[in-house]
């Protein structure tokens, strides 16, 4: 994603041009107004506590790593019922960031400029440009993919009851055992 987004509800601009030794520590506490519009963003019934906790750190020479968790707690309508269904999500947030000048934000990943990622490790670079990173842009974006796309008010199912039921659920549960959700 580029930083031409428009901004997020919960925008935090760190100046990474001065990181402390130690790196930023930056608390975002969402209040009524930012949860409202993180809500109607992520299409949520209601958000009623959004917290990041970052730390921002620099990497290698110029580079920017963003550490933490964000936590919220949402609202959301089933997808059978439409019903409410309430949710908790506490997401690990971990990203580099490479300055778009420095070679490997220039090259990218084609020039050749070779990059050792770990699987489990945080995604690849993205760039950025200036001195200046929203790093609650970032946290939003790791809200949004912890968000369940399908919430279901408990008991609530699509099928009519048939002999689909148990393969339907034992896929399920292998599904959510890939995805780490319990």
């Amino acid at each position: 994603m580029k930083h031409a987004d428009p901004q997020s509800p919960v925008s935090f601009f760190a100046n990474v041009a001065r990181l402390p030794q130690k790196g930023l520590p930056v608390v975002i506490e969402a209040d009524a107004a930012q949860r409202a519009a993180l809500a109607e963003e992520h299409e949520l019934l209601s958000v009623e506590a959004y917290r990041a906790e970052l730390l921002v750190t620099s990497w290698k020479r110029n580079g920017v790593k963003v550490s933490g968790r964000v936590e919220a707690d949402i609202t959301q309508a089933c997808i059978v019922t439409l019903d409410p269904v309430q949710a908790h999500i506490d997401e690990p947030v971990e990203a580099l960031l490479l300055p778009e000048e420095s070679k490997l934000g220039r090259q990218g990943f084609e020039g050749g400029g070779e990059i050792l990622l770990d699987a489990d490790g945080p995604d690849s670079p993205e760039t950025f440009s200036g001195d200046i990173i929203d790093v609650g842009a970032l946290a939003e974006q790791f809200f949004g993919l912890a968000i369940d796309p399908y919430p279901r008010k408990a008991g609530a199912s699509l099928d009519a009851g048939g002999e689909t039921e148990g393969v339907e659920n034992e896929f399920q549960q292998k599904l959510r055992s890939l995805l780490g959700k319990s």
